[in-house]
């Protein structure tokens, strides 16, 4: 069974309010959870204390047993110091640019650097 801590989606509609719950990877995102360890509530101000509330306790416990957040709830516990911070670029399964992206990117760069060059 593999273990997940996700956002569960509550509130009404265009009046998002979310529950960090542990939760087998197979039930429905709102469906069945076995613990709720926290809320988060985007409609308040980023620096409002009632816009994330974790219970740090049981969220270490859940990681020490193995439960993997997912990339919104590892962002939220890297800031609360709970895990490593990650940034939201480093995703380990995000896919690479194609080819003519980063000829793009190249290119842009050198008339960056040309441009500094001359001026």
């Amino acid at each position: 069974m593999g273990l997940k801590i996700r956002l569960a989606r509550g509130g009404a509609k265009k009046r998002p309010f979310y529950s960090i719950v542990i939760a087998d990877s197979r039930s429905p995102r709102d469906g069945r959870f076995i613990e709720k360890i926290g809320t988060y509530n985007p409609m308040v101000p980023k620096e409002h204390a009632d816009r994330l509330r974790i219970n740090e306790e049981r969220a270490k416990h859940w990681l020490g047993v193995g439960a993997l957040p997912t990339d919104r709830v590892a962002l939220f516990f890297g800031n609360a110091g709970l895990i490593a911070k990650v940034e939201w670029r480093e995703k380990p399964n995000q896919s690479k640019p194609k080819a003519k992206a980063q000829e793009r990117a190249k290119a842009h760069a050198a008339a960056a650097a040309a441009a500094a060059a001359e001026g």
